[in-house]
């Protein structure tokens, strides 16, 4: 499917087993037992975008690109180092790790935990230029699990479209190691078994709140799903489906 149809399609649209690669922000701490991890003041921290902040335009402005990783991420990420900071947990002390035994009434940790977590994945999985389209091993499996390229983006911008207030669109790697497409409130996401319905591995993000999108799109929510579908980086999508499957090979 050429990019054309790919973006009609997305645009017409929009009208159990936890298994995460790495995303470095695990803290280092030699001293402390493998079993136990302690948390300061800068644990986490901000990963650089990778890009200009005007590489994506006009599909996202460079002002929105800016606002978002330079004021909302960061405030994520500032305020889950201050809930964690001097507190000890077991275990590895990775972000994955934390999400996936977050309680529903831990606010600090799902709301600031998760909104670190899902930009992270979102800077990820976009980039100027780059395929146009799925390929290879991950369109093979979109056509398995979900019927097609075409049919993927259909769901995909519909569940972007139809997520009632703040949210995110996942496609995801499920429990049974097939591919699902779901979405979530807030900054919810697949990661939190005790908080969602539909659990996995994300490999694909689409953050639908007003903040991603309102500069350049006001209300129109649907017209920057089709702008997100046009710049997704589909090499860092299949780089993703890879290290997920092969944890479970």
């Amino acid at each position: 499917m050429d990019k054309r149809t790919f973006l009609k399609v997305t645009g017409a649209a929009g009208a159990g087993l936890v298994l995460t690669p790495w995303m470095g922000c695990a803290p280092s701490n030699p001293q402390s037992s493998p079993a136990t991890t302690t948390f300061g003041p800068e644990t986490f921290k901000l990963p650089a975008l990778g890009f200009a902040f005007d590489a994506l335009a006009p599909a996202i402005d460079a002002a929105t690109m800016e606002i978002h990783h330079g004021k909302h991420h960061a405030g994520y990420v500032r305020k889950l180092n201050a809930a964690l900071d001097g507190t000890s947990m077991s275990g590895d002390g990775r972000l994955e790790s934390l999400l996936a035994e977050v309680s529903p009434d831990n606010a600090a940790l799902r709301n600031n935990g998760g909104g670190h977590y899902n930009h992270t994945l979102y800077w990820e999985v976009m980039r100027p230029g780059g395929q146009e389209a799925p390929e290879g091993d991950l369109a093979e499996l979109i056509t398995r699990d979900l019927g097609g390229v075409e049919a993927f983006a259909e769901a995909f911008a519909k569940a972007g479209a139809t997520q009632f207030g703040s949210g995110w669109a996942w496609l995801m790697v499920n429990g049974e190691g097939k591919l699902e497409v779901t979405s979530t409130p807030n900054q919810d996401n697949p990661l939190m078994t005790q908080c969602v319905e539909r659990t996995g591995t994300p490999i694909l993000g689409m953050d639908v709140w007003e903040h991603a999108y309102y500069l350049n799109y006001q209300n129109r929510r649907k017209a920057y799903i089709e702008a997100f579908m046009s710049v997704v980086n589909w090499e860092a999508v299949s780089a993703r489906l890879e290290g997920t499957l092969s944890q479970v090979r």
